[in-house]
């Protein structure tokens, strides 16, 4: 079966003066549904089908292969912005599990919901594949 989920991306403490944006598909853009100098956060949908043991995440924001969906942050050129930095950070899908799915598909005024650092250890944007995220389900 499958469901379109609320989904909330995080970013704390995001680099001053260079734009993050959610990759959607090969070329578009996701701005932020809100931003101030401590968040930025976005909120999209993704669809998953669950009729398989694992959940597949599919849609414009799913990127990757079927055991290994992520969803893209991009930073700096990779969002047209002029800047040094042209970096993407990889936010794991592949541990949301059934029973959050379920959750969030039955219990409206919810959503999966994660966050991360927006500076990296080089001082730069984060980038690559982002340790340690954590999915929760959330207040919309």
């Amino acid at each position: 079966m499958k469901h379109q989920i609320p989904v909330r991306i995080i970013v704390l403490r995001p680099l001053a003066g260079v734009s993050m944006l959610v990759q959607r598909g090969k070329d578009e853009l996701l701005p932020p549904s809100s931003k101030s100098a401590e968040q930025l956060v976005f909120d999209f949908e993704l669809t998953v089908d669950t009729t398989e043991s694992r959940p597949n995440f599919l849609g414009k924001y799913a990127q990757g292969p079927k055991d290994a969906r992520f969803v893209y942050v991009n930073s700096g050129t990779y969002v047209d912005q002029h800047s040094m930095y042209g970096r993407r950070a990889k936010i794991s899908l592949m541990n949301i599990t059934g029973e959050q799915i379920q959750t969030v598909v039955s219990k409206a005024g919810t959503v999966l919901q994660t966050e991360f650092e927006g500076i990296g250890r080089d001082g730069g944007p984060t980038c690559a594949s982002v340790k340690g995220i954590e999915w929760k389900v959330a207040k919309a």
